[in-house]
């Protein structure tokens, strides 16, 4: 396995809207290993999910394991959100954003339906932080990030204070 390189915002990249997996490609071993790459990527760096488009890979998939004891690691390929109810807010973060923490109003509980690891079609009910890690990574795979339902002042602070830090490191 291979810790694999996390873009960051502002970059472009983490814009671009992802494709379709196509399901033949999901038992191939080198489908396989990058979900396992990014299994390994998220737990180091460390975080709850993590989108294919984060790691600069365009098609519709992620990776997510909210447990402490990383017990449950999740595959959704191809994901789609098809129901919605109640709302919650919770304070983000997020591995293409780092250092930076806001509120985020999401739903409270959501019904997703995908394709597992194995290409095997599932449908998962969630609700709490799960509900939120899912609707939060299926926004990456838009091309949207957790800063864009932040006021645009507050989101040009955030680009300024990364880019800040990037030209100290």
């Amino acid at each position: 396995m291979a810790q694999l390189p996390i873009l960051e915002f502002p970059d472009p990249r983490l814009r671009t809207q992802a494709v379709a997996v196509d399901a033949a490609d999901v038992a191939t071993p080198a489908f396989q290993t990058l979900i396992d790459d990014m299994f390994q990527t998220m737990y180091e760096a460390p975080g709850i999910g993590l989108a294919a488009s984060q790691v600069d890979v365009h098609k519709r998939f992620m990776v997510i394991d909210v447990t402490e004891d990383r017990s449950r690691p999740l595959v959704f390929v191809n994901p789609v959100i098809t129901a919605r109810d109640g709302e919650q807010v919770y304070q983000e973060g997020c591995l293409s954003v780092p250092g930076i923490y806001a509120d985020v109003t999401r739903s409270d509980t959501i019904t997703v339906e995908a394709l597992d690891r194995h290409g095997q079609p599932f449908s998962l009910q969630a609700d709490g932080v799960l509900a939120v890690c899912i609707q939060h990574e299926m926004d990456h795979l838009l091309g949207k990030l957790f800063v864009d339902y932040l006021s645009p002042l507050k989101r040009e602070m955030v680009r300024k204070k990364l880019l800040k830090a990037k030209r100290a490191a």
